[in-house]
Parts: C-alpha cells; structure tokens; sequence
C-alpha cells in the first residue's frame, strides 16, 4: 500500500515499463486488427498513460492527471529540465526511427512523449519566465 497520504505508484511503474519495453522488441502480437505493430503500439501508448500517471503520483504526492504550475516547487528550473528531456526524448526518436532493429511504433512512441514533454516545459516557462508571464 502507499505511505501515509501519498498514493501508490511503484505498480503503475511496473505495469507501464513492461507494457512500453514490449514495443522495443518485434513480438507478434497480431490482435483483433491483424496488425503486429498497431498492437504493440497500443499496448506501449497504455504503458506511456501508466508511466505518466505513476510520475504524477510520485512527483505532485497526490492522484490526478495535471500537473497545474502551482504544484510545482521550482517551476522556472525544472521548466528547463523538462524542455531538456523533452529535445533529448526527440532525439532518440529519430535515432530509434533509423534503427532497423526497432519496431516501427518505438520511434512513434518516443516522438509523441517527447514533444508532449517539451509542449510541458516551454508552456510552464512562457508562464512563469516568458511572454506569457504576468507581473502582479
């Protein structure tokens, strides 16, 4: 169970790391679709909802989906970490999407996370350091 107040998220983590890693190795997993790849790649966008939900818990302590800037403890640093990992996860996903030995959703996957990670950190920085920042 969770400790004290804060949710569980160890299981989501489990349960989202297996789902995603299925996706890095070519299984056939034909389903009702007959289509190897499009049941990997659904099964992997599952484990991305359960790793994103598992890192809320973990990052904000309590359940939900959306990580509002007044949760955020440093919001203008971690901006910056966030829109790092965001340019690194595209990377990888144009690096992956060149590999033969990765199946043809990998690159996909990484792509969508990275760019939903770097939309995360360029938002909370327009916000709180940018343009979008209001003096009060």
């Amino acid at each position: 169970g969770a400790r004290g107040d804060e949710p569980e998220w160890r299981w989501l983590t489990l349960a989202g790391i297996i789902c995603v890693a299925q996706s890095f190795v070519d299984l056939d997993i034909p389903g009702p679709w007959e289509s190897s790849s499009f049941s990997q790649g659904s099964i992997a966008l599952l484990g991305l909802v359960l790793l994103y939900m598992s890192w809320f818990r973990w990052t904000f302590k309590v359940k939900g989906v959306a990580p509002v800037i007044g949760r955020w403890k440093d919001p203008i640093n971690s901006s910056k970490k966030v829109t790092g990992v965001g340019v690194v996860l595209v990377i990888l996903a144009y690096v992956t999407g060149r590999i033969e030995i990765f199946p043809d959703p990998t690159g996909l996957l990484l792509l969508l996370v990275g760019m939903l990670v770097l939309l995360c950190g360029i938002y909370v920085w327009s916000v709180v350091d940018g343009p979008l920042h209001e003096e009060e």
